[in-house]
């Protein structure tokens, strides 16, 4: 997330209706853990981030900046899996409410 102390792996719920990333710690739990609201943002590839080593980023993130500027980072398993996030997460925020 925006204020980055170290990675953390959240399960994440992209929602339409309302236009939401919600997240969710994976090792279960039914209420979210927080979440970015989509409508109006710009979401983009990050090629390399200030402040991180090397190893931390591995050329698969990518960065949402909601509507209130607050920015977002977040790291994929892969290129492919970002590249689909980015395209899913650009329609939302287009599209949806």
């Amino acid at each position: 997330g925006h204020r980055r102390k170290n990675w953390k792996v959240r399960k994440f719920v992209l929602r339409e209706d309302p236009a939401y990333l919600h997240y969710y710690d994976p090792a279960g739990g039914e209420e979210p853990l927080g979440a970015i609201h989509l409508r109006g943002c710009v979401v983009t590839a990050v090629e390399d981030m200030p402040d991180s080593k090397k190893y931390d980023v591995d050329n698969i993130l990518f960065e949402i900046i909601t509507a209130n500027e607050i920015h977002y980072y977040l790291q994929a398993a892969s290129s492919a899996e970002r590249t689909e996030w980015i395209r899913a997460i650009q329609a939302v925020a287009r599209t949806g409410k």
